[in-house]
Protein backbone atom coordinates (compact mmCIF):
# COMPACT_ATOMS: atom_id res chain seq x y z
CA UNK A 1 0.00 0.00 0.00
CA UNK A 2 1.56 3.39 -0.78
CA UNK A 3 1.65 6.55 1.63
CA UNK A 4 -1.12 8.04 -0.34
CA UNK A 5 -3.80 5.46 -0.08
CA UNK A 6 -2.52 4.80 3.92
CA UNK A 7 -2.96 8.36 4.06
CA UNK A 8 -6.55 8.46 2.23
CA UNK A 9 -8.07 4.82 4.26
CA UNK A 10 -7.11 6.27 7.61
CA UNK A 11 -8.68 9.37 7.29
CA UNK A 12 -11.61 8.01 6.16
CA UNK A 13 -11.88 5.64 9.52
CA UNK A 14 -10.96 8.59 11.33
CA UNK A 15 -14.01 10.60 9.83
CA UNK A 16 -16.21 7.59 10.22
CA UNK A 17 -15.47 7.73 13.80
CA UNK A 18 -13.51 8.77 16.54
CA UNK A 19 -10.10 6.81 16.72
CA UNK A 20 -7.26 6.59 18.95
CA UNK A 21 -3.89 7.14 17.76
CA UNK A 22 -2.56 3.97 18.61
CA UNK A 23 -5.19 2.10 16.77
CA UNK A 24 -4.67 4.02 14.05
CA UNK A 25 -0.73 3.40 13.83
CA UNK A 26 -1.43 -0.56 14.65
CA UNK A 27 -3.36 -0.23 11.94
CA UNK A 28 -0.77 1.28 9.36
CA UNK A 29 1.96 -1.15 10.84
CA UNK A 30 -0.60 -3.60 9.78
CA UNK A 31 -0.43 -2.28 6.06
CA UNK A 32 3.62 -2.67 5.78
CA UNK A 33 4.19 1.17 6.15
CA UNK A 34 7.80 1.93 7.40
CA UNK A 35 8.30 3.96 10.46
CA UNK A 36 8.81 7.37 8.68
CA UNK A 37 6.01 6.69 6.16
CA UNK A 38 3.83 5.65 9.76
CA UNK A 39 5.35 8.93 11.15
CA UNK A 40 4.18 10.76 8.07
CA UNK A 41 0.70 9.72 8.00
CA UNK A 42 0.25 10.24 11.72
CA UNK A 43 1.12 13.93 11.16
CA UNK A 44 -1.07 14.73 8.31
CA UNK A 45 -4.00 13.03 10.11
CA UNK A 46 -3.02 15.04 13.39
CA UNK A 47 -2.74 18.62 11.61
CA UNK A 48 -5.63 18.00 9.34
CA UNK A 49 -7.93 17.26 12.58
CA UNK A 50 -8.82 13.93 11.89
CA UNK A 51 -6.64 12.71 14.74
CA UNK A 52 -6.90 14.65 18.46
CA UNK A 53 -6.07 12.16 21.61
CA UNK A 54 -7.84 14.98 24.00
CA UNK A 55 -10.80 14.87 21.82
CA UNK A 56 -10.69 10.70 21.02
CA UNK A 57 -10.33 10.35 25.30
CA UNK A 58 -13.69 12.87 26.08
CA UNK A 59 -15.81 10.81 23.86
CA UNK A 60 -14.59 7.82 24.82
CA UNK A 61 -15.03 8.57 28.35
CA UNK A 62 -18.70 10.34 27.84
CA UNK A 63 -19.50 7.29 25.91
CA UNK A 64 -18.75 4.80 28.20
CA UNK A 65 -20.08 6.26 31.14
CA UNK A 66 -23.24 7.40 29.55
CA UNK A 67 -23.97 4.13 27.66
CA UNK A 68 -22.12 1.22 29.34
CA UNK A 69 -22.95 2.82 32.32
CA UNK A 70 -19.00 2.32 33.55
CA UNK A 71 -17.43 4.41 36.36
CA UNK A 72 -14.34 6.58 36.15
CA UNK A 73 -11.98 3.67 36.91
CA UNK A 74 -12.58 1.26 34.80
CA UNK A 75 -12.51 4.17 31.89
CA UNK A 76 -9.51 5.25 32.84
CA UNK A 77 -8.00 1.75 32.46
CA UNK A 78 -9.46 1.44 29.16
CA UNK A 79 -8.11 4.96 28.13
CA UNK A 80 -4.97 4.05 29.69
CA UNK A 81 -4.94 0.62 27.30
CA UNK A 82 -5.45 2.54 24.39
CA UNK A 83 -2.20 4.26 25.15
CA UNK A 84 -3.40 7.97 26.13
CA UNK A 85 -0.85 9.94 28.08
CA UNK A 86 -2.24 10.10 32.05
CA UNK A 87 -2.11 13.78 31.85
CA UNK A 88 -4.85 13.50 28.96
CA UNK A 89 -6.56 10.66 31.25
CA UNK A 90 -6.95 12.87 34.25
CA UNK A 91 -7.90 15.92 32.36
CA UNK A 92 -11.07 14.20 30.82
CA UNK A 93 -12.07 12.18 33.82
CA UNK A 94 -11.93 15.68 36.00
CA UNK A 95 -13.78 17.19 33.28
CA UNK A 96 -16.93 15.17 33.64
CA UNK A 97 -19.79 16.06 35.73
CA UNK A 98 -20.62 15.13 39.10
CA UNK A 99 -23.98 15.00 38.86
CA UNK A 100 -24.51 13.31 35.52
CA UNK A 101 -22.07 10.84 36.69
CA UNK A 102 -24.55 9.84 40.18
CA UNK A 103 -27.08 10.36 37.57
CA UNK A 104 -25.57 6.69 35.87
CA UNK A 105 -24.71 5.40 39.14
CA UNK A 106 -28.15 6.00 41.30
CA UNK A 107 -30.54 3.76 38.78
CA UNK A 108 -27.81 1.05 37.98
CA UNK A 109 -27.68 0.43 41.52
CA UNK A 110 -31.35 0.85 41.71
CA UNK A 111 -31.83 -1.97 39.13
CA UNK A 112 -29.17 -4.30 40.24
CA UNK A 113 -30.93 -4.48 44.42
CA UNK A 114 -33.87 -5.11 42.36
CA UNK A 115 -32.18 -9.02 41.07
CA UNK A 116 -29.85 -9.37 43.71
CA UNK A 117 -30.93 -11.71 46.44
CA UNK A 118 -29.98 -11.98 50.14
CA UNK A 119 -30.58 -13.02 53.46
CA UNK A 120 -30.13 -9.39 55.23
CA UNK A 121 -29.58 -5.57 54.15
CA UNK A 122 -26.09 -5.94 54.74
CA UNK A 123 -25.40 -8.75 52.28
CA UNK A 124 -27.45 -7.28 50.08
CA UNK A 125 -24.82 -3.81 50.35
CA UNK A 126 -22.14 -6.00 50.24
CA UNK A 127 -23.19 -7.33 46.80
CA UNK A 128 -24.41 -4.22 45.38
CA UNK A 129 -21.42 -3.00 46.40
CA UNK A 130 -18.92 -5.63 44.71
CA UNK A 131 -20.69 -4.81 41.75
CA UNK A 132 -20.35 -1.19 41.78
CA UNK A 133 -16.88 -1.46 42.32
CA UNK A 134 -16.90 -4.05 39.31
CA UNK A 135 -18.12 -1.34 37.01
CA UNK A 136 -15.36 0.99 38.33
CA UNK A 137 -17.25 3.01 40.81
CA UNK A 138 -15.13 4.26 43.94
CA UNK A 139 -16.17 3.46 47.05
CA UNK A 140 -17.02 7.03 48.42
CA UNK A 141 -19.43 7.08 45.25
CA UNK A 142 -21.06 3.77 46.20
CA UNK A 143 -21.28 4.30 49.88
CA UNK A 144 -23.33 8.01 49.12
CA UNK A 145 -25.36 6.25 46.83
CA UNK A 146 -26.32 2.89 49.43
CA UNK A 147 -26.40 5.66 52.49
CA UNK A 148 -29.40 7.26 50.78
CA UNK A 149 -32.13 4.88 50.09
CA UNK A 150 -34.28 7.61 49.47
CA UNK A 151 -32.92 8.54 46.04
CA UNK A 152 -32.74 5.17 45.22
CA UNK A 153 -36.78 4.70 45.16
CA UNK A 154 -37.42 7.72 43.51
CA UNK A 155 -38.35 7.06 39.77
CA UNK A 156 -35.72 8.68 37.57
CA UNK A 157 -37.40 10.07 34.02
CA UNK A 158 -35.28 7.46 31.89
Amino acid sequence: MTVEEALNRAAALCAASECCPADILKRLQRWELNAKEQASVMGKLQSEGFLDEQRFARCFALEKIRFNKWGRRKVAQALWAKQIDQRTIDEVLNAIDPEEYLHVLRPLMKSKSRSIRANSDYEQQMKLTRFALSRGFSFNEIKACIAVPDEMNIDDED
